[in-house]
């Protein structure tokens, strides 16, 4: 039984039809017609008003917490959220209990995401760049390579043992897999709780010198050049990070970037409130950084937006604002966070870039294009419909975001994958 999209205008760099309002057929998870007025016999029909279709999305920087601490979250209950986000897949970090180190658990979440088809989400593990995550010996990197891992890391807790670092950038450059670092030098952050400026002076707060990143950021360049190999820079926050990647990319070195959403539109003086919600790492930043990062995104020097997705339950975040965990949850409000904000900074084709094709192309994966006889792995949006983002359409089992309650421009329809349609209650789908 086929589906098919009704009239819907199609944002997507790479296929014929870009620009074009169509409907699609589909059948067996394929696209098998794309024009006008396409009829089917039986099988059920999407349609809504200004319809938009792109690639399905991709996020490359998402903590789903699974295994260890799922009464935070779990695959089932992060991959739920994605879907709602308008994610059709996602890399889920190391950082669990016990961590993705070997491929036992590699094999875990591969196998455990097979039984979840319904949710329509990809779920890809990167494993660990160390063993236990402690940054001493290198885990078994080709082992979870072979075993479905798409990259390494140690996630939040940064490579300071740059001879590791060179060492894993090395060896997995022989299977042509990604290493993805995160830039924080914790001997000059240590005890920091928000950015380092004028705010933090005001609320008496620790701050975090943009210093703890560029330095870390510089290293790891000078290591991808040295080790003539992929290094993928997570998180980047700072004007001073930008200029570095960028001085790095026009020297050809094989330097790639992304940026978290909410440090592309939230700034340091939201922490007057002292929300813990606003609490994450890294910390937002100043409005002049914000500044550069938006150059950044539209000179091609970063490369994908994430949502850096970190669930944290009520004891860990409703605390004391020294004491709270860092971390928002952000796969849901994503895209409507970025429409709402930098829709005259970037274009919709742009933004599909960040958020669909550009982290599939990091780790090798087949990047969707809507064309006929192509699988269909399809995100649907409307760009212009407003809404009230409310606790109910939060599917994470954590709850820790200060977007409840935001107005927000461009909503997610629905999505399509693994022969699965998917569509929330405002969207309309005949059967």
């Amino acid at each position: 039984m086929g589906v098919l999209i009704k009239n819907a205008k199609v944002v997507d760099p790479g296929s014929p039809f870009n620009g074009k309002s169509a409907d699609l057929l589909i059948e067996e998870g394929v696209i098998q017609a794309i024009g006008k007025n396409i009829e089917q016999k039986s099988g059920p029909v999407f349609e809504a008003e200004n319809l938009h279709v792109s690639p399905g999305w991709f996020d490359l920087h998402v903590s789903l917490r699974d295994p260890g601490f799922e009464y935070k979250e779990d695959l089932n209950s992060g991959t739920k959220a994605a879907a709602f986000g308008g994610f059709t897949g996602v890399a889920c970090l190391p950082s669990t209990n016990p961590p993705i180190h070997t491929k036992s658990e590699v094999e875990y979440v591969v196998n455990k995401v097979k039984l979840l088809k319904k949710n329509g989400v990809d779920v890809y593990p990167i494993g660990a760049l160390s063993h236990q995550l402690e940054g001493v010996d290198m885990a078994e990197l080709y082992d979870m390579h072979l075993s479905g891992a798409v990259g390494f890391t140690d996630g939040k807790k940064t490579d300071s043992n740059a001879g590791l670092l060179v060492r894993g950038s090395l060896y997995a450059k022989n299977f042509n897999s990604l290493i993805l670092t995160f830039c924080n030098d914790t001997s000059i952050s240590q005890g920091g709780k928000m950015n380092e400026g004028p705010t933090s002076t005001m609320l008496g707060l620790k701050g975090i010198p943009g210093l703890a990143e560029e330095i870390m950021v510089a290293r790891n360049i000078a290591i991808a050049e040295y080790a003539e190999s992929r290094i993928h820079i997570a998180s980047v926050s700072t004007a001073k990070s930008v200029d570095l990647i960028r001085k790095a990319k026009s020297r050809k070195l094989n330097i790639s970037c992304s940026v978290n959403a909410y440090n592309l539109i939230m700034d340091d003086s939201l922490l007057s409130s002292f929300d813990s919600n606003y609490k994450v790492n890294p910390p937002l930043r100043s409005k002049h950084d914000i500044e550069a990062l938006k150059k950044g995104l539209t000179d091609g020097t970063i490369d994908c937006i994430t949502s850096d997705h970190s669930p944290e339950d009520v004891e860990n975040k409703e605390l004391e604002f020294d004491n709270a965990a860092s971390g928002m949850i952000g796969l849901e409000t994503m895209f409507a966070l970025l429409n709402t904000n930098l829709g005259k900074t970037i274009s919709l084709e742009e933004l599909v870039e960040k958020i669909a094709i550009n982290p599939r192309k990091l780790f090798n994966l087949e990047v969707p294009v809507i064309k006929p006889e192509a699988k269909a792995n399809l995100t649907f949006f409307d760009p212009k419909l407003e809404w009230e983002f409310e606790k109910k359409h939060i599917h994470s089992k954590s709850k820790n975001t200060p977007l409840i309650g935001a107005a927000f421009k461009g909503k997610v329809l629905g999505i399509y994958n693994k022969k699965v349609l998917i569509c929330p209650p405002a969207s309309s789908h005949r059967p």
